[in-house]
């Protein structure tokens, strides 16, 4: 029987001709799950014809992607919520990736979070909520309309798991005594008072289990719900059996055996390790909840009917807002008047306040001392680097690291595996068990199902990761996936850029020699380029002239990589830049020009040249000072064998004389970004693990292609973009502070994954009675629960203690 065939139809981005249409088409048909295709420009869409839609979807906008063109998709993180496993985020993950119009999905456990890309003229939120209901999960979607948050949602679930703990507790607790004190258990009541009190343990404070057991069991699956609802349902049932018909067994000389205690008991241990265990993964991502705490709920704004409170919803770029001493800041902006000091130790992870004047910048979430100070908003909500720190921590919380995949398979096959023993260890006790086999062997069936549990293996590593990304935070070091901190312990070879990296970044003009007749026409030409280049040694030019030139129009500018600017006004063309630059374009470098060049480098001074078509018309000289913490963090990285390079497009004096104040002995000058790429590419072949730290557009390749990309915070918005990390401060202590971060994390998450495994490898043979035929011992499913409950608590415990550790 042929498989139906599905059309789906995928929105495309940049493709506005026949060439474009041919180039995607094309390449479509290296896509194997898609059976035909076509690209119809004038609808700006593919469409694909399979007859697998869960795998054509995500390969085939791969593909489009790697051409260079795009799909308009929509990626959002949401709650999900019903998992009580491992198995069930490796579960409701299958579920998202089979429905028709997601590209891409990922429920991590520890969190409780999904990660979905979706394509939304196929598939919807609502869509994708129902799938995960048919199958005993559920989606909160995000609505500004809900009236209840998804906080105070989880925590009315986590006050009702509690309420369920304590009754199922309390009701265990008398079973018990009933079940193991000798003056009880020959009454003839015992058994009957055993059963109304196991009843409502097991069947209504335990109907959670029973009912994910039925749903998974619907989709021919199974995940710990399976394995607590047959090891309890199983002792409930061969109890009540014993309960009501106990001659069946007295008739064959055997004692009726009941363990209402055993299936009470093994519930309320596992919904006591849940309470703990949600407890402490609330702890987990406690760094985000502080992060959301930083913005306050209201501010004063300035109008022209005086000052006013208002939400912090209702701002608009463009209010003017008080700010009083102590208050938070509410949004990012620029200071008008007024003046403070602002404590900006949370975003930035430095603890000195910051002077804040007319034009300094303030953030969210930063906390202003003494003074008072008014400011104009200039990023509002989801704009606000605050914001975007809360966005980037929760994307990288919710990422798995690579070993996560492993466990991940794992975890998917854990669950059937473990029924397979557990009917094996029936049998096997049935065969060779003697007298009180098949007592023994339910017992150890039982027991079995309880120890076994996929919770601490699923926990191991995305607990670790919350924290690590979330301590990163918490010390301005921005992760942005699981996979970045975890590839960081291996980094042996670093390279730096210099301006901006190691330097301040905030070059000043020392002196500018005009060498023709200067003017003001040749000053405004100057300060007009400058003023549009967004090349730092420009702004520091722009706003040496600002007093003495004025911006002209019809000045059309052109960035030449690496080298500098070439413009053209009233059809004559003006360069700025290095001597290669000017030698390039023809024009010769006098002696004169040459010796004051080599006059400004002795003293450690980038030399800009400026000039027309036909002669140098000045020279500028730059300094920019060392950052006070670069010689202490190279210092850091060498003691740790990590060799450093610096790469800088500046001259070889100027190069040479950071590198000895810094104390870097491996430096190249003059080095154009395309070079940059091509020296990671040659460490990299060499088996080393590279880092790169810049700030600027001209790094943004080589940040790509390392194998830790790290940007400077206060550098350009594309290198931040494009690298994985991005030290919110710039302070270049944070880079080996991120690889002792990375050192410590790694070491939680194989210390979390060696207990999870070999708790496993140890209980399941121990709750199968594999030391009964030695010493007679056989583990209680009791027992069992107990320590199940706590193999995922000290997991998640263990993690914790990642916070506690200095980095």
């Amino acid at each position: 029987m042929d498989k139906q065939q599905t059309i789906l139809y995928l929105p495309l981005e940049g493709v506005d001709s026949e060439h474009c249409a041919l180039i995607v088409d094309k390449g479509l048909d290296e896509v194997k799950a898609v059976t035909a295709h076509r690209v119809e420009l004038n609808n700006n869409r593919a469409v694909i014809i399979t007859t697998d839609a869960p795998a054509a979807l995500p390969q085939a906008v791969k593909k489009i992607r790697s051409l260079g063109y795009g799909v308009t998709t929509v990626k959002q993180n949401y709650p999900v919520t019903g998992m009580s496993c491992a198995s069930c985020a490796a579960s409701s993950q299958d579920v998202l990736m089979m429905q028709p119009g997601v590209v891409n999905a990922a429920v991590n456990y520890a969190n409780g979070n999904g990660t979905i890309e979706y394509i939304p003229t196929i598939t919807s939120p609502q869509k994708l909520k129902s799938a995960l209901q048919s199958v005993g999960y559920d989606l909160i979607l995000h609505d500004d309309e809900t009236v209840e948050t998804i906080e105070a949602i989880q925590q009315k679930q986590y006050n009702k798991l509690k309420e369920r703990t304590f009754w199922a507790i309390g009701l265990s607790v008398p079973l018990v005594v009933i079940g193991m004190v000798p003056s009880f258990m020959g009454m003839w009541w015992a058994n009957y008072a055993m059963w109304a009190l196991a009843t409502p343990v097991v069947l209504l404070f335990g109907r959670q289990f029973f009912k994910g057991a039925y749903k998974q069991a619907k989709h021919k699956s199974a995940n710990m719900d399976t394995l607590v609802a047959v090891s309890t349902g199983t002792a409930y049932l061969f109890s009540v059996f014993n309960t009501l018909f106990p001659q069946v067994w007295h008739n064959s000389g055997l004692h009726a055996h009941v363990y209402y205690e055993a299936a009470a008991v093994v519930i309320a241990f596992i919904l006591l390790g849940k309470l703990l265990e949600e407890k402490a993964k609330g702890s987990t991502s406690s760094a985000i909840k502080s992060l959301m705490g930083l913005q306050p709920k209201t501010v004063t704004i300035i109008t022209e009917a005086g000052q006013q409170e208002v939400p912090v919803t209702d701002l608009n770029r463009g209010d003017n807002i008080l700010v009083k001493p102590g208050d938070k800041i509410a949004v990012d902006g620029e200071v008008v008047s007024g003046s403070s000091f602002v404590d900006e130790s949370m975003i930035r992870g430095e603890p000195v306040a910051v002077e804040k004047i007319k034009g300094s910048r303030v953030f969210a979430g930063t906390i202003n001392q003494k003074g008072s100070f008014t400011f104009i908003a200039q990023k509002v909500g989801s704009e606000t680097l605050l914001s975007q720190i809360i966005k980037t921590v929760q994307d990288a919380q919710g990422s798995k690291a690579p070993v996560q995949r492993l466990v991940d398979k794992i975890a998917g096959i854990f669950v059937p595996v473990v029924i397979i023993l557990a009917v094996i260890t029936l049998a096997v006790w049935l065969v060779f068990g003697g007298e009180n086999s098949l007592t023994h062997g339910l017992l150890a069936m039982i027991t079995v199902l309880v120890i076994a549990c996929p919770c601490a293996l699923g926990l191991a590593t995305p607990t670790a990761i919350m924290v690590g990304v979330g301590k990163g935070a918490q010390n301005g070091i921005l992760i942005k996936d699981a996979q970045s901190l975890e590839e960081a312990k291996k980094v042996n070879a670093v390279v730096l850029d210099k301006t901006g990296t190691i330097t301040e970044g905030k070059p000043e003009v020392t002196a500018i020699n005009w060498f023709a007749e200067e003017s003001d026409e040749y000053s405004n030409i100057l300060y007009t380029i400058e003023k549009s280049s967004e090349h730092p040694l420009g702004d520091a030019v722009a706003k040496y002239l600002k007093d003495k030139a004025r911006f002209i129009n019809n000045v059309t500018i052109q960035n030449i990589e690496g080298r500098g600017i070439e413009a053209t006004y009233n059809s004559k063309v003006y360069s700025i830049g290095n001597t290669a630059l000017i030698m390039q374009r023809g024009i010769k470098i006098p002696d004169a020009v040459n010796n004051w060049m080599q006059e400004r480098l002795i003293k450690a001074n980038t030399v800009v040249l400026f000039s027309d078509d036909k002669q140098v018309l000045c020279g500028i000289a730059i300094a920019d000072k060392v950052k006070n913490t670069s010689a202490k963090a190279i210092k850091q990285l060498q003691n740790k064998g990590i060799a450093v390079y610096m790469l800088t497009g500046d001259n070889n004096e100027t190069a040479a004389a950071v590198a000895k104040d810094t104390g870097i002995t491996n430096y190249s000058a003059g080095v154009l970004p395309q070079d940059k790429l091509e020296f990671i590419r040659q460490l990299q072949q060499q088996g080393k693990t590279v880092a790169m730290v810049g700030d600027g557009i001209n790094d943004s390749a080589a940040l790509a292609q390392a194998d830790v990309g790290i940007a400077m915070g206060k550098g350009s918005d594309i290198a931040m973009d494009v690298a994985k990390i991005t030290l919110i401060s710039g302070d270049l202590l944070k880079v080996p502070q991120a690889i002792r971060l990375s050192a410590q994390t790694v070491a939680t998450i194989r210390q979390n994954l060696f207990w999870a495994f070999i708790y496993n490898v140890i209980g399941i043979p121990l709750a199968a009675g594999v030391l009964y035929p030695v010493n007679g011992f056989l583990l209680s499913p009791m027992i069992a629960g107990a320590a199940m409950a706590l193999s995922s608590v000290s997991v998640v415990s263990n993690s914790l203690l990642l916070k506690m550790k200095k980095i």
